[in-house]
This record gives structure tokens, C-alpha cells and sequence, in this order.
């Protein structure tokens, strides 16, 4: 068993909070569109998009430029408060680093509307770095996809 790790992030955000739940649940293969630097595509492997179990095949680029792939299955979606877990049982992450899962979920601070972001994992000793590269992946993803859809509106 690895040395459990847990690093978060809240990015708040400017278009409809509600846009980043119903991207990332029923429609991850249009991501690469809003942030191609980040997302270069999003498979369906098997299920349907936007429910349990469903398999989905990522392909991304970290900051050094390394082409990275993922396969993730969705492990829990709840549409009332906007929460979707996905767990990478193939790639990059699961070659170095045991049980990792990332859940995304929706909150509203007054009337700051943020998008946070969870990352669970274990590093097999402590020489393994923390994922805080991946962390920075995620939250500029996440930034862009914002920017994205602000310009459409």
C-alpha cells in the first residue's frame, strides 16, 4: 500500500457554473475544442456518455509537452449537486501511481461560482513526486474551458 496523497483546487469561474457538469458528464468529447492545447481528444470506449460505468479514452499534453493517454471509467455521477468521479484503470498515471481518481464538483460561495477539483492517489514511496503538475494541468484546463465559453456569450 502507497503513501496516500490528496491534493485540491477551487477555480472560480465566470460563465454558467452549470456548463463544466454537463461538459465533463455528457459531452468530454467536445473538451478538445475549448482547450486543445490541454485536451487533444476524448474517446467513448464503452457505456454512454454521461453514466456510470460508461469508459472514456483521454489524450493531453503536461506543460514539458509529453503526448500522455488515460482511460478512465466514470465512477459516480450525482446531477443534483453536480459531482462526477472519474478513476483511471489504464495510462500514464496508473503506470507510477496506485488508485487514482479525480472528482469534479460545482460549488457557490455568495456569489462566486467555482469549479473544485479533487485528486486522489497513492505513490508507491516517497521518492514519487506529488501530482502537483497535473493539478496545474487541470486547474489552466479548467481556466480555458471558462474562457472559452465566456467568448461564446
Amino acid at each position: 500500500m502507497g503513501l496516500k496523497s490528496v491534493l485540491c483546487a477551487q477555480i472560480e469561474v465566470k460563465a454558467n457554473k452549470d456548463v463544466f457538469h454537463d461538459v465533463f458528464t455528457h459531452k468530454p468529447h467536445h473538451i478538445s475544442t475549448m482547450c486543445p492545447l490541454h485536451i487533444q481528444g476524448c474517446e467513448l470506449i464503452d457505456g454512454v456518455f454521461g453514466t456510470v460505468g460508461s469508459k472514456l479514452f483521454w489524450t493531453y499534453n503536461l506543460a514539458e509537452g509529453k503526448k500522455k493517454i488515460s482511460k478512465q471509467i466514470i465512477e459516480g455521477i450525482d446531477e443534483g449537486k453536480k459531482v462526477i468521479t472519474f478513476k483511471e484503470f489504464e495510462g500514464d498515471l496508473v503506470d507510477k501511481y496506485d488508485n487514482w481518481k479525480a472528482t469534479l464538483h460545482i460549488e457557490q460561495k455568495g456569489e462566486i461560482d467555482l469549479v473544485c477539483w479533487t485528486m486522489e492517489y497513492e505513490r508507491p514511496n516517497e521518492n514519487a513526486p506529488e501530482l502537483t503538475n497535473l493539478l496545474d494541468f487541470i486547474i489552466g484546463m479548467t481556466k480555458a474551458i471558462d474562457d472559452h465559453h465566456v467568448k461564446m456569450n
